[in-house]
């Protein structure tokens, strides 16, 4: 069996709401990008423990972060 490499995944942006998170996601798979969502919500029963302990933070493979970052903050730039 090959060993696969170790990959590390970093935080790009912590949003207070899930839904925010879940577009900010989107974007980055539009931008061919992977990334998943973390946060503690209890199962997402208690989303505010989520909000309460750093919220929901969208992550990446590391050598994709600063392309991640581009992608999100782009639409600030237009406004």
């Amino acid at each position: 069996m090959r060993e696969m490499p170790e990959a590390k995944l970093v935080v790009v942006q912590a949003f207070n709401k899930e839904w925010e998170a879940e577009m900010a996601k989107s974007a980055l798979k539009a931008a061919g990008i992977d990334a998943m969502i973390r946060a503690d919500s209890v199962g997402g029963t208690r989303p505010h423990v989520a909000w309460a302990s750093g919220g929901f933070e969208l992550l990446v493979f590391e050598e994709n972060a600063a392309a991640a970052r581009g992608v999100l903050e782009a639409p600030k730039k237009r406004a």
